[in-house]
């Protein structure tokens, strides 16, 4: 008995339609979701100077904790209070604050900036 094979096929290439097609439907699914441009955006400018400039008044320090809690000068605050209980240490309207952040989040540091350049306080010196 003798047994008869088939000639054997030759080797297919891979079809990659599918894959682009899927590659071109994720490109613009991520082109239509993501974001372009900034939606809020922190006005932070560089103190300038050589590092002369005297202090004038009392201390200003605003510590920012990861745990949520804000410090002035050593004294637990709530946010709403901050601009209140800075004004009365504040020589001139421009004088700086300086926030310090104890691994606060960015989003805190963000919205403790945003609270005092909305009551008028912009010049801010963010420190670690």
């Amino acid at each position: 008995m003798m047994f008869t094979f088939e000639h054997p096929r030759k080797p297919r290439r891979p079809d990659l339609t599918p894959m682009i097609d899927v590659v071109f439907l994720l490109l613009v699914f991520f082109m239509l979701v993501s974001r372009f441009g900034a939606q809020n955006v922190l006005p932070l400018y560089p103190a300038g100077g050589d590092g002369t400039a005297s202090w004038d008044g009392p201390p200003r320090v605003v510590d920012l904790y990861a745990n949520g809690e804000i410090g002035l000068n050593g004294e637990p605050v709530f946010a709403e209070h901050l601009s209140g209980w800075l004004r009365p240490l504040m020589p001139a309207p421009d004088s700086p604050v300086i926030l310090r952040t104890h691994d606060a989040d960015l989003q805190q540091l963000a919205d403790v900036v945003d609270r005092l350049s909305g009551a008028g306080i912009t010049r801010l010196i963010v420190m670690e």
